[in-house]
């Protein structure tokens, strides 16, 4: 994705920068003509003068009162957005553990650039043996990002943070007071404890909604017409809580269950070819 330095004390680490996700699995619908099966193209419309207008005669503004906006030409917008330095300088190290995945973002890899093998795999060793992360700031695409660097498999994640301010207090979500019994607790985490495994295994779980997604887009693809599944009857609820402890404790069919592994679904990139083309 890009390039970039890690300052490491006075060691300089060439890194690039690598996505963690694969986008080709997204599944994503385009704006069609149905009439002709084109994919339509947006066009801009001006409320005041009631047409429409092309993308020359557009440019940027900030609404700084309601419906007042200030107006910024290339240049100005050029000294808003500052030359990016690709500089990943790290600030501190704090334990992994101390940093709350409340604060996560993005994810990147982190590869060794050209000569900085050696100590990009020194950093990723000394993390893990002092079992600390590196808080550093990132500057980037007009932005000053704060950056967690992380070991993973060998090597190392950059892990994009929020920023404090960034972020609600938890204090403003209510929460009633309520007393929780010892046999209301026992019972609980019996119930963790019956479908607990010792390891995360993320392997283990797939996304059943976009599988039947892509099972409908080939039946389509087919020439097949698809229908909405319907819709389960809700189940009744027990509103006793002891009850309901109880009952999941004594469903042998759920407890404890894995979710089954099943085989990716998508369409050949014939048919993909052939879907966007209607």
């Amino acid at each position: 994705m890009s390039s970039g330095t890690i300052s490491f004390g006075l060691v300089a680490i060439p890194v690039h920068m690598y996505s963690t996700g694969e986008t080709q699995k997204k599944i994503s619908f385009s704006m069609v003509h149905k009439d002709c099966g084109t994919r339509v193209k947006y066009r801009y419309f001006c409320p005041t003068d009631d047409k429409l207008i092309e993308r020359d005669e557009i440019t940027k503004g900030y609404e700084f009162s309601k419906g007042q906006f200030v107006l910024f030409n290339k240049d100005e917008l050029k000294a808003l957005d500052p030359e990016p330095t690709n500089a990943i300088e790290i600030q501190e190290f704090v334990p992994l553990e101390q940093v709350d995945p409340i604060y996560f973002e993005k994810a990147y890899y982190l590869g060794p650039g050209k000569g900085g093998a050696k100590p990009y795999k020194l950093l990723s060793q000394a993390l893990i043996a002092t079992g600390k992360a590196a808080l550093a700031k990132y500057a980037a695409r007009g932005k000053n990002y704060l950056v967690l660097l992380r070991p993973f498999e060998g090597g190392i994640i950059m892990q994009q943070l929020r920023y404090a301010v960034d972020l609600r207090s938890f204090s403003e979500v209510p929460v009633d007071e309520a007393e929780i019994a010892d046999a209301e607790l026992e019972l609980a985490k019996q119930i963790i404890e019956q479908s607990a495994s010792e390891k995360f295994k993320p392997e283990a779980y797939e996304d059943d909604v976009r599988n039947q997604v892509w099972d409908l887009i080939e039946k389509k693809i087919g020439g097949e017409e698809i229908v909405a599944a319907p819709q389960e009857a809700p189940k009744a609820q027990i509103i006793d809580l002891m009850e309901a402890l109880k009952a999941s404790l004594g469903d042998d069919k759920k407890a404890g269950r894995k979710p089954p592994k099943r085989s990716k679904r998508k369409p050949a990139a014939k048919k993909k070819k052939a879907a966007a083309k209607g």
